[in-house]
């Protein structure tokens, strides 16, 4: 139960300030697109501060869960950040949630109570070896960096989405590295951490994942960077969790059935309340989200 309401108060946290941090980085000159000024010119708007602030508590409620559960148990709660992002953004629009918001919101959770409960995510497994734990590092990380490249070639509305992809591979990679970081704390103690290179990497990948993330919050309206964000993110850590931590699944063929269920349910809902109008009209610049962005 611990780890299920501190999963939910990060995602609070997190939805608030993706909120507040999207409706001050679209304010931002263009040119800082990708560039580490954008974070530098964003220091200097208080509504962006606190949405930081937000975000910070967010993450420090995360990390904590991921110390005392499982990263496939506590990823996929980490997705309803999206409701709370969504609520915020009906009262700064005044908008109703409507069928498709409350759609998205029932699909969001029957996705996310199918997989923990088919799935029944677990540790015990053997951690995997060095080799293994740097393949899926690598893998994770190198298609965030082609999602990246990729994303410079489009129109600026389709790169906020592939920015937030990548962003979002980065983040559950963080997340898998805070949990095996967690685990060396409980098993040497800090001074033993200090060592490694997981720890450093964690705040490596949080400065990336955040500057990917101002960007395509700076560029597009909500809709279009927070839906890819909140999916790519625990499809990311659950892949890391089961690759290099030891986490474990119900690996039987009704149990996979309802994993696979509840992970396109958890991604429909996200689409489908990523779709809902008060998250443009709330967090744009008031400009349709079909009309050509600005140069």
């Amino acid at each position: 139960m611990a780890v299920f309401f501190l999963a939910i108060g990060a995602a609070c946290c997190l939805g608030l300030g993706f909120v507040l941090q999207q409706h001050a980085a679209q304010r931002a000159p263009r040119s800082d697109l990708l560039h580490w000024r954008l974070l530098l010119d964003l220091l200097k708007v208080p509504e962006w501060l606190a949405g930081l602030t937000a975000m910070v508590i967010g993450l420090v409620l995360s990390a904590w869960a991921l110390g005392l559960g499982e990263v496939s148990l506590v990823e996929p709660l980490l997705t309803t950040n999206l409701v709370f992002a969504m609520a915020l953004a009906s009262v700064l629009s005044r908008q109703r949630l409507g069928r498709s918001g409350w759609g998205g919101v029932v699909l969001l959770g029957l996705g996310v109570t199918a997989f923990i409960l088919a799935g029944d995510p677990h540790s015990g497994g053997a951690a995997a070896g060095e080799l293994r734990h740097w393949l899926v590092f690598g893998v994770v990380a190198g298609l965030a960096l082609l999602l990246v490249s990729f994303g410079r070639r489009l129109p600026l509305f389709e790169e906020a989405t592939v920015l937030a992809l990548a962003a979002g591979l980065l983040y559950g990679l963080q997340d898998s590295l805070t949990r095996a970081t967690a685990n060396r704390i409980d098993a040497a103690g800090v001074a033993a951490v200090l060592h490694r290179w997981e720890p450093y990497a964690v705040v490596a990948l949080g400065a990336v994942g955040l500057l990917l993330v101002q960007s395509a919050f700076e560029v597009a309206p909500l809709r279009m960077s927070l839906p890819a964000l909140t999916a790519a993110q625990p499809l990311a850590g659950i892949v890391c969790a089961v690759g290099f931590l030891g986490d474990q699944l119900r690996v039987t063929p009704g149990a996979l059935a309802w994993e696979a269920a509840g992970l396109l349910a958890m991604v429909l809902g996200v689409v489908l309340i990523g779709r809902h109008p008060s998250l443009p009209n709330a967090c744009g610049n008031g400009a349709d989200e079909t009309a050509a962005p600005p140069p």
